[in-house]
């Protein structure tokens, strides 16, 4: 049996990137043979990597790489907050998203594109990885803008990535505008980039949400069509006795709701709900309506949002970037929030401890 040195061990290291004790089981194994030793690692590795396919990773970090009016941003995941502040994933991340950049492809949502850059050399780099750090890594998504001026943000150490696209201008002023952008979708996350992109559908679907909300909520109705309504339920039977005593005892009190049931409550827009034909045609409670879309319409769109560095507090995003130049047109935004929609670790770290003792 050939003696295992500290020197071959370090060697081993170095070539793999396995951990020390890896190496020198390894290296024992091989009999010293550092070439059977490599096989070794790669076999245990690919084990290792089969063992880390079915864990959850939803952690890890959004980077962006911009380069002539063109960016993009990139999401990889890993399994724990730890290791997304390692500097090594961070590297290879940014790596990730340099590659991504100089690909050419668009990415979005259909993972064709991601899986495209995996089979072209990124497969290999996220195995060498995983076994290095020790955790799952996976490549999420990426997507890619262009324009005649682009501006990228990473806020949080890389929890949120953003892009935003611009075309009609361009220049340091323009640039540092469309940065200012990027930090507003980063903190509001709109939807949209003005009214123009809501589609006819997506527009009644929000009208019609908005107006079964309402109804939803009686008390919130305009005076004639609330007093209809509450009249009907003193003098039916869909409110209790309770109820009605209540009412009588409170209904100048401008805090009544409080006073009344959350089933005589519920009641109420029932009944608001069964005549909805009837209170929609109303002028009042139409405008009513309206009024709140609007207020949705102002925090989904990004051009009608309040601008989150306006002096006045008033200032739209639309009225800043024509305060910076006229021709400023946003052509797109991408907002990447690590994580979001996946599944999340739940760690009992006590457990986990505890186990590791009786282990």
């Amino acid at each position: 049996m050939a003696a295992i040195t500290a020197s071959m061990v370090k060697d081993l290291r170095e070539m793999t990137g396995a951990g020390m004790m890896d190496c020198k089981k390894a290296l024992t194994e091989a009999d010293g043979n550092m070439d059977a030793a490599v096989d070794i690692l790669k076999k245990s590795g690919a084990a290792k990597m089969e063992k880390k396919a079915s864990r959850i990773a939803a952690e890890g970090i959004a980077r962006v790489a911009c380069d002539n009016g063109v960016a993009v941003v990139v999401e990889v995941n890993s399994e724990t907050d730890f290791v997304a502040k390692n500097e090594v994933f961070q590297t290879f991340v940014q790596d990730v998203a340099d590659k991504a950049l100089a690909s050419g492809l668009n990415g979005g949502a259909n993972g064709e594109d991601v899986a495209a850059l995996l089979d072209g050399g990124l497969q290999a780099e996220f195995a060498d990885k995983t076994l290095k750090i020790g955790e799952k890594l996976s490549f999420r998504r990426f997507e890619r803008v262009s324009g005649d001026e682009v501006a990228t943000y990473i806020h949080g150490g890389g929890k949120i990535g953003v892009l935003v696209a611009a075309t009609g201008a361009n220049g340091d002023a323009v640039k540092e505008a469309l940065t200012n952008v990027a930090m507003q979708v980063a903190a509001m996350n709109p939807t949209y980039i003005s009214r123009n992109d809501i589609s006819a559908d997506e527009l009644a679907k929000i009208k019609d949400i908005t107006l079964e909300s309402a109804l939803n909520d009686a008390f919130t109705l305009p005076k004639p069509i609330l007093n209809k309504l509450l009249e009907e339920a003193v003098n039916g039977s869909a409110w209790s006795d309770d109820d009605k005593k209540a009412y009588e005892e409170n209904k100048t009190n401008k805090y009544l709701p409080n006073f009344i049931s959350d089933a005589g409550k519920a009641a109420l827009a029932q009944a608001a709900l069964a005549k909805k034909e009837e209170i929609s045609a109303d002028k009042i409670f139409a405008g009513l309506v309206e009024g709140r879309i609007s207020k949705q319409l102002k925090e989904i769109c990004l051009l009608d949002q309040v601008y989150v560095k306006a002096e006045d507090g008033k200032q739209s995003v639309a009225a800043y970037l024509k305060s910076v130049d006229a021709n400023i047109a946003i052509s797109k935004f991408v907002r990447f929030e690590v994580g979001e929609g996946m599944e999340k670790r739940n760690d009992d770290f006590a457990a986990e401890v505890a186990a590791q003792a009786n282990a």
